[in-house]
């Protein structure tokens, strides 16, 4: 057994693969192959990496030291007893937030998940530097290949259950999906009112820097903080028209008023 990983298999051509591959590669680890279902997709990333690729589960190399499989949890399942089998001797990650390192017990003697809990785009080059990666492995020595792997990209490097995992993944997409969900109705509402949405962008700016300094409950302001009813009625009035938005609006004025009632109690 290799003391240390040189070499990779990347299973998946989406937004974690493609960095993450891209990422390894430019450290100089060598990623044997990229697997998609879609071929298209396998040979842009290969492309990029000067790796071969395939769509086909059966050609998949058998020669790497460490198979990343970066795919929808709704598939991880149906594909590990095919991806285990072509090397039982490797170690074999997944990259899911809120799937346990146990999905590949009964097929893998050696596991666990490298997470990288940052939003990606394949449009968007990301420096690794100062992204938190959580590691999870089901032994102390490939806990630590996995550590000096990723010490290669990231600064910040942390051991997680795979319960503390699922938190962390539940608390990233109220902190990033809800939060662009949150943009994209508010360049909904300006749009329909003939204004820009880039007016939008120091006050969100704004609002990202204050929480590197403060809590987020210290950060908080606005009428549903200081619950000024009359404001948060007319509001509500002004959504009339678009009920789903208005009861949006309430659920979430009626949670920041009592995070903020409890946090006055404290």
């Amino acid at each position: 057994m290799n003391e240390t990983i040189t070499s990779i298999a990347i299973i998946g051509a989406g937004n974690v693969a493609t960095h993450l591959a891209l990422g390894l590669s430019g450290k100089g680890f060598t990623i044997r192959q990229v697997f998609s279902r879609t071929e298209e997709s396998a040979r842009e990333l290969a492309t990029k990496l000067n790796c071969p690729y395939t769509s086909s589960l059966e050609q998949l190399t058998p020669d790497a030291d460490l198979y990343i499989v970066s795919i929808k949890d709704s598939a991880l399942e149906s594909v590990i007893p095919h991806i285990t089998r072509r090397n039982p001797q490797a170690l074999f990650v997944h990259t899911a937030g809120s799937m346990s390192a146990d999905v590949w017990k009964g097929y893998a003697n050696r596991y666990g998940v490298i997470y990288p809990m940052q939003t990606f785009s394949k449009q968007r080059t990301i420096d690794f530097t100062d992204i938190p990666v959580f590691i999870e492995a089901n032994n102390a020595d490939d806990t630590d290949r996995l550590t000096r792997l990723m010490e290669q990209l990231s600064r910040h490097i942390y051991h997680v259950s795979s319960e503390q995992r699922r938190y962390l993944h539940i608390a990233a997409v109220f902190a990033c999906n809800f939060t662009n969900h949150m943009y994209a109705v508010c360049e909904h509402l300006l749009k329909a009112h003939g204004l820009p949405f880039a007016a939008m962008l120091p006050l969100i700016d704004e609002t990202a820097r204050k929480v590197h300094l403060l809590s987020p409950t210290e950060a908080q302001t606005g009428p549903a903080c200081r619950y000024d009813v009359n404001v948060i009625d007319r509001h509500l009035q002004m959504l009339n028209g678009e009920p789903e938005l208005a009861k949006l609006y309430e659920l979430i004025s009626q949670n920041i008023h009592v995070y903020n009632e409890r946090k006055s109690k404290h």
